[in-house]
């Protein structure tokens, strides 16, 4: 029995003795009360750091320019509604498919050569993507519009009923290839912007540094929604995409054969794969897609 002096704290947690922890440590003990008018906050859940986003147009400024010219593309020209079906397996064999045949048109060009070079290749690639939106123009209401008779009769109005997507899409398109058209008319053929100086010239040059390349990527990305989608006519139906895709590679075949010819490099193995790989390739794809369609999405091209 002790007589007086200091004594220990008593800290039954902890066994008792003067080496407990602290009474108000937060792992051992309860919370120090909140001060004085404010009410007593359950503990939150706790909030991890911040992720720092990485901040990449300070390194180049064309990623927001093709991002905001992709955004406005896609919202023209991929919409959604009508008999659209969505598959996440056809979307990524359809890319891999797209990477894989650049990939081997630039191995046999690298192999064999070509005519004009690489800067012809490129130019040959960039003419088939812009030539196929007007192909697309010229046999897309052909094969509409077989399309439709090929259906049932009690599934014709409806089919028909659903046509406006598409052909607003090909009004945009058209409207926006004329603007364009008309706008490098003006900059290119007449004397309009030359006689500007001074503070007009700066006025006006610097919208159009900025706005032509957004353009040409605007262009670029809509031409390539255009042919990949057909216009939007799987609003129409599911199956038209691949049904127009597959007679739309091989409309591109035969007009890039019928000019020159097969391809004078290379063995005659090599210069059938540069002209009939990918309309081949592309076929397959889309009577995978039509029969992914049906067995998964029940989707038949008179249903």
């Amino acid at each position: 029995m002790t007589t007086g002096g200091w004594q220990p704290p008593h800290n039954p947690g902890q066994g008792g003795g003067p080496y407990g922890p602290p009474p108000q440590n937060p792992y051992y003990g309860p919370p120090p009360p909140a001060p004085y008018g404010v009410p007593p906050q359950p503990p939150g859940p706790y909030r991890p750091a911040p992720v720092r986003r990485r901040r990449w147009w300070l390194a180049s400024p064309l990623i927001p320019l093709v991002r905001s010219a992709n955004r406005a593309a896609k919202r023209l020209f991929d919409k959604e509604g009508g008999g659209r079906v969505r598959d996440q397996l056809v979307d990524k064999v359809q890319l891999t498919r797209t990477v894989l045949g650049v990939i081997a048109s630039l191995a046999l060009i690298y192999m064999y050569g070509t005519e004009g070079g690489w800067s012809g290749a490129a130019t040959e690639g960039a003419a088939n993507l812009f030539v196929t939106p007007f192909l697309l123009l010229l046999a897309g209401p052909l094969v509409v519009f077989g399309f439709i008779l090929y259906a049932p009769a009690h599934r014709r109005p409806e089919l028909r009923s659903r046509l406006g997507g598409p052909l607003k899409t090909v009004g945009w398109y058209v409207l926006i290839l004329a603007a364009f058209g008309a706008f490098m008319y003006v900059v290119g053929q007449t004397t309009l912007l030359h006689g500007l100086h001074g503070v007009m010239l700066f006025v006006v040059g610097l919208p159009l540094m900025v706005g032509l390349p957004w353009t040409l990527v605007f262009l670029f990305l809509s031409s390539a929604y255009v042919a990949r989608s057909a216009f939007n006519t799987a609003y129409v139906h599911a199956a038209l995409p691949p049904v127009l895709t597959t007679v739309l590679v091989w409309l591109i075949a035969v007009f890039n054969v019928l000019p020159d010819g097969l391809p004078d490099n290379g063995p005659l193995a090599a210069q059938l794969c540069a002209v009939f790989g990918g309309p081949l390739s592309v076929t397959a794809l889309s009577l995978w897609e039509l029969r992914r369609l049906r067995t998964h999405h029940g989707v038949t091209i008179r249903g």
